[in-house]
């Protein structure tokens, strides 16, 4: 049987680490896991409640394919109110995920011959979404010392007349990288003037321990014009089981992703929607408290890093990950067998210090490993310990 090419992709490392700790897991291997990007704490009450409630109200069937009227209108004063930024319902989509957000955006806009600019270290879907939708990815390379950031000096490098979109990643996942205002409006300044799209993937957006969260799209109207703002409820609400993101951009590229959503998947879950619209209607007085206890963790973390020889990490200012350069680890050896590289030193990581991280590899960065701090300090305290104990 021959496949089609788009099927020619490469499985999710992420995917990959977190399931084979999960199957060590259940043959009885205490493991822990810095591998999933998931807040751990539970999803608040009364979004649960919400939920519940629309299934005892029977709110399970079809909706509009781009998602309930109260949920986009919900969208939009979010955006209005906390983003400075003004869309009418009818360039607001609903869909499953912030995931999907990015696919359907890429799939609307993205031919073949067409390329797409990808900041790298990037998250590990971009370049293989792009491959699916026919489309070249091409990374700019950055580095700690510009902390993992891009310049327009490097638009200009990059850019050519097959450019169609560029990904932006504020705060990133994996490096915890975010954007200032006067970044962000530097590079604004410059796309300005060029006929392509930005995607701006802000679904970090509210964890953040250094500065705050600026959406490119509000530079001007337009560059507001060409940008494509995608968020969701997961990070921010713990619910990324629940399966709800949103994409607000100009109307013509929404209705564009409405039908295209509309075969592809149909309307997000019903349920979903109703809890996220009770999430997205209520004060998020418990976020502080989860900020508070994610900057325990990562100054814990960092400091542990850094004092391993061989290991240096850099200081994240968003999200819930570090990003520590292990290349100064590659060269050793246990057993007779040296470890070359990111996906080596994970799985020795894994097999034999009984913690699961995610090879640098999977985000375009062999140099780096990936570790979450979205677990629990206690898990971060003893993983610590046997990171130190694995390594010496």
């Amino acid at each position: 049987m021959k496949l089609a090419k788009r099927s020619n992709i490469d499985p999710s490392l992420t995917l990959a680490m977190n399931a084979r700790a999960k199957q060590m897991k259940a043959q009885g291997i205490d493991v822990i896991s810095f591998a999933a990007g998931e807040p751990d704490f539970p999803t608040p009450q009364h979004v649960k409640e919400a939920g519940k409630k629309a299934i005892d109200e029977n709110k399970t069937y079809y909706t509009p394919e781009s998602g309930i009227l109260e949920l986009k209108e919900a969208v939009r004063q979010k955006l209005k109110s906390e983003n400075g930024l003004e869309y009418g319902v009818d360039q607001i989509s609903i869909n499953s995920g912030a995931k999907h957000s990015v696919f359907n955006a890429l799939a609307v806009l993205v031919e073949d011959g067409d390329e797409v600019i990808i900041p790298a270290p990037y998250w590990v879907s971009y370049p293989e979404m792009v491959k699916i939708c026919g489309g070249t990815p091409v990374f700019i390379q950055t580095s700690k010392e510009k902390g993992f950031k891009i310049s327009r000096e490097d638009l200009k490098r990059t850019i050519n007349r097959k450019t169609k979109a560029i990904i932006l990643n504020s705060p990133c996942n994996p490096t915890g990288a975010v954007y200032t205002g006067d970044e962000l409006y530097a590079l604004a300044e410059f796309l300005e003037g060029i006929d392509m799209i930005i995607i701006s993937d802000e679904v970090y957006e509210k964890i953040i321990y250094e500065g705050e969260h600026v959406s490119i799209a509000t530079y001007s109207q337009k560059i507001k014009e060409k940008t494509i703002v995608i968020n969701g409820v997961s990070k921010t609400f713990s619910m990324t089981g629940w399966r709800i993101g949103y994409t607000a951009g100009p109307k013509a590229i929404i209705e564009a992703i409405n039908r295209f959503q509309g075969h592809a998947s149909g309307n997000p879950t019903s349920i979903s929607q109703y809890a996220s619209l009770a999430a997205l209607k209520s004060p998020v007085v418990f976020l502080e408290g989860w900020v508070k206890e994610f900057r325990k963790r990562k100054d814990y973390i960092v400091g542990e890093l850094n004092s391993i020889e061989g290991v240096s990490c850099t200081d994240p200012a968003g999200a819930f990950y570090v990003f520590p350069d292990v290349s100064g680890l590659y060269g050793r050896t246990y057993g007779g067998k040296k470890i070359k590289d990111s996906v080596e030193l994970s799985y020795y990581l894994l097999e034999n210090g009984r913690i699961a991280v995610v090879p640098g590899r999977a985000f375009g960065a062999d140099n780096h490993i990936r570790l979450s701090f979205a677990t629990s300090m206690e898990n971060v305290v003893e993983g610590m310990r046997r990171l130190k104990e694995a390594l010496a």
